[in-house]
C-alpha cells in the first residue's frame, strides 16, 4: 500500500464538516436575541401561557444547538431519530403532567385520627 493509497483511506474514512465561522456567529447571535426575548418576555404577566413561550423559545434554542454546535445538521437520519426521540418523550411526560393537573381539584391534607 503507497503513501497516497492511505491517505486516500484516511480522507474518505473521517469526512468531517467544516463549518464557516460565519455561521457559528450567526447562530451565537441569535442564541443572544432569544435569551434577551426570554428575559423580555418573563417580565410580561402572560398568565398560564409564560411558561409556553419560555418552553418555545427554549426548544428553539436548543435546536440551534444541537444544529450548528453538536454539527446534528449534517447528520444522517438514524442519529436524528435519536436526537428527536428524547424530545418526544419529554413532550410526552409535560403532557401528562397538563393533563392530569386539572382534574386534581383543591387537595387538602388529609386528617388522620389515631385511637388507642
Amino acid at each position: 500500500m503507497s503513501h497516497s493509497d492511505s491517505a486516500d483511506h484516511a480522507q474518505h474514512e473521517a469526512p468531517g464538516h467544516v463549518v464557516p465561522l460565519a455561521v457559528f456567529n450567526r447562530v451565537l447571535i441569535a442564541l443572544l436575541v432569544l435569551t434577551f426575548l426570554t428575559v423580555a418576555i418573563s417580565r410580561i404577566d402572560l398568565g398560564a401561557w409564560n411558561i409556553v413561550g419560555a418552553m418555545v423559545i427554549a426548544s428553539i434554542k436548543a435546536s440551534l444547538v444541537i444544529a450548528f454546535f453538536m454539527h446534528g445538521k449534517y447528520e444522517n437520519r438514524i442519529i436524528w431519530a435519536y436526537i428527536i426521540l428524547p424530545f418526544v418523550l419529554l413532550a410526552i411526560l409535560i403532557g401528562g403532567v397538563f393533563t392530569d393537573n386539572p382534574f386534581r381539584g383543591d387537595l387538602q391534607p388529609m386528617q388522620v385520627e389515631i385511637t388507642k
